[in-house]
């Protein structure tokens, strides 16, 4: 896989993204039933838009088949489509920006104990838990710090 830093999102990789999104969250987010999720993805373009650094894992079709995001020193998210999932893209991306752009912080989903033993496995330890997410819904989230 290539990590391409993108400066510049356009129509086209937006909705490539959000494609790829859709499918992560789909096979991660078990907790959200199909229409959280239709309400979530109406946001994400504009996420996307707005994060400093976005970098996108592409396949040899030059198709986008993950992408995190990365503000300050912190991993704001990171998605990999459920068929690129287990062959060592997650651990590709975050060591690239722990490296590049020191990312020494995350939240994470507590429903998703998967993602939670990953990061763990990356070497983050949970130093806080909130009961609602960032938009005040009732998603529990874990914060965690690069040990």
């Amino acid at each position: 896989m290539k990590l391409i830093e993108v400066n510049e999102i356009n129509p086209i990789l937006t909705e490539q993204l959000l494609e790829v999104w859709d499918k992560s969250v789909r096979e991660t987010h078990l907790f959200l039933s199909d229409s959280e999720i239709k309400n979530i993805a109406k946001y994400i373009p504009q996420a996307l838009n707005s994060i400093a650094h976005l970098i996108v894992a592409v396949n040899g079709e030059n198709k986008p088949v993950a992408f995190m995001g990365i503000e300050e020193r912190k991993l704001e998210m990171l998605f990999i489509s459920h068929q690129y999932r287990g062959i060592g893209l997650g651990k590709q991306l975050l060591q690239y920006g722990i490296e590049n752009y020191f990312i020494n912080e995350l939240g994470v989903n507590e429903q998703n104990p998967q993602a939670k033993g990953f990061y763990e496995h990356m070497g983050f330890q949970v130093y806080k838990r909130t009961d609602i997410d960032e938009q005040g819904n009732p998603y529990p989230i874990l914060y965690m710090r690069l040990v």
